[in-house]
């Protein structure tokens, strides 16, 4: 499930570092304040590359509000505020400073926030210090973080055989801030914010990703693609293993111009969900994304979010027909790359990751993977599967006739479970049925939005849970 837009906020990050300048640093102070309310300003000094086009982010930690701006465009998602440059001021050249201000509420305290971002860049830190660990070496130390999960039989099982479970969230927004401008990620993903996701005993947090900002093409603003790009995906999957967690990379929006049923946009760029993944551009991502992670296997690749080419096709061996195999398929304009080609691209850099595989129905049929699985040289194989309450597949009865067959002869991965009714009954149903087969499954989504267009599990990033996340939360704290 992805957002057709939402508000954005780049990440934040922790104390500052002696050891190396900072990328940027920011100065903040709530100049004038009176009952209710106050006016603040933000000076921004840019210590690295120039910047052609700049993002603030930050988060009130008192319950700010803010309600008008001047010196850039302001919005707030939550706590979590966004000062977007000018058309005036968007050059920042290196050793550049910017200011703007703002008028907020505010009600009890009036804390000034802890971090700062510029453009998805941790601000007034050392890049490199303890808070925001760099990149893990390759080959990884075994004996450290996550498992090395692979399959054996229908189970996950780590490097000493045990079995094991992906348990977890997933983390949204590096699917579409790059796209639309905003960002890298919705909200912080610094070590405070990945702490906070260990703190609900998760084991496992799923990235979405833009196959657009990841290749650098050029629709994407500079700072958000390619390298900046590719730079801060790396440092999420570190913080995520420095917490014990499996991470797992997704290519969740793609290129490709579709304007069919279930058309999500008519944008040719990677700007929402499609129903098959591009011959184009996709097989060249995932032989990136192979190539930069396949010396670390404990990452997972999930190899593309929701496909739904039967909205395309009429018939159901059609469907299938094209997720597999690609190619040229009825009612998709472009030229499909199906899953094996997707799995070939991965398999082919040498990469023994284990790599999930959605079904069609936006991941929610699974009734003809077993016939039209990909073959996989590495035998590292899992089915991905997601529901949601107002899904077709949403009872046990479905479950039972669908899921169940599946399970028995591969590892099933529910890797995205919600309901839009801001409560948890529907995912206490799911997970409890996946608990008593030992099955994975991971809540969407680790975001402040509104959980009933969202759905959100959090209300902020410290992980207070909505009305919808704490069933999440509870369950997994309940688990051993």
């Amino acid at each position: 499930m992805s957002p057709a837009k939402a508000a954005p906020a780049p990440a934040a990050a922790g104390a500052a570092s002696a050891a190396a300048a900072p990328v940027c640093t920011v100065e903040y102070s709530a100049t004038n304040q009176w009952a209710g309310g106050f006016q603040g300003s933000v000076t921004v000094t840019n210590n690295g590359a120039a910047l052609n086009g700049w993002t603030l982010g930050f988060a009130f930690t008192g319950g700010q509000k803010v309600s008008q701006g001047w010196g850039a465009t302001w919005s707030q998602s939550g706590a979590s505020v966004t000062a977007v440059n000018e058309s005036w001021n968007g050059s920042l050249p290196t050793g550049a400073r910017v200011t703007a201000g703002f008028i907020a509420s505010w009600s009890g305290t009036n804390p000034a926030p802890a971090s700062f971002t510029l453009n998805g860049t941790v601000c007034n830190a050392d890049p490199g210090g303890p808070t925001d660990p760099p990149n893990p070496p390759n080959p990884p130390d075994p004996g450290s973080g996550p498992p090395v999960l692979t399959v054996n039989g229908n189970k996950l099982v780590d490097e000493n055989g045990a079995t094991r479970r992906m348990l977890g969230v997933n983390r949204s927004g590096g699917e579409f801030m790059c796209v639309q401008g905003h960002g890298i990620f919705d909200g912080p993903v610094d070590d405070a914010s990945v702490r906070a996701i260990a703190g609900w005993n998760a084991n496992t947090v799923r990235i979405p990703l833009n196959e657009e900002c990841w290749l650098g093409l050029d629709n994407i603003k500079p700072a958000y693609r390619g390298t900046a790009y590719i730079n801060a995906v790396k440092d999420l999957v570190a913080r995520v293993e420095a917490h014990g967690m499996t991470p797992i990379v997704e290519l969740h929006w793609s290129w490709g111009q579709y304007t069919g049923n279930s058309a999500g946009c008519s944008d040719i760029h990677a700007s929402c969900q499609k129903p098959m993944p591009n011959a184009r551009y996709t097989p060249t991502f995932w032989t990136s994304v192979a190539n930069t992670f396949k010396d670390d296997r404990r990452v997972v690749f999930d190899l593309f979010n929701e496909p739904y080419p039967d909205r395309a096709t009429s018939t159901a061996a059609q469907a299938w027909t094209c997720w597999r195999d690609g190619g040229t398929c009825p009612g998709i304009g472009y030229e499909v790359a199906g899953m094996q080609d997707l799995l070939d691209a991965v398999r082919a850099t040498g990469a023994r990751n284990l790599v999930l595989v959605p079904g069609i129905a936006y991941s929610n049929d699974l009734s003809q993977w077993l016939a039209y699985a990909p073959a996989d040289p590495a035998g590292n194989l899992a089915a991905a599967w997601h529901v949601y309450n107002f899904n077709a597949c949403a009872n046990e009865a479905c479950w039972d006739s669908t899921l169940a067959p599946v399970a028995a002869r591969v590892p099933l991965v529910a890797g995205e479970i919600g309901e839009n009714t801001c409560g948890h009954g529907f995912i206490d149903r799911v997970m409890r049925w996946f608990d008593a087969r030992g099955l994975s499954y991971l809540g969407w989504t680790w975001n402040t939005w509104d959980c009933s267009s969202g759905p959100a599990l959090i209300s902020d990033y410290n992980g207070t849970p909505t009305a919808f996340g704490i069933g999440l939360r509870d369950h997994l704290r309940a688990l051993d």
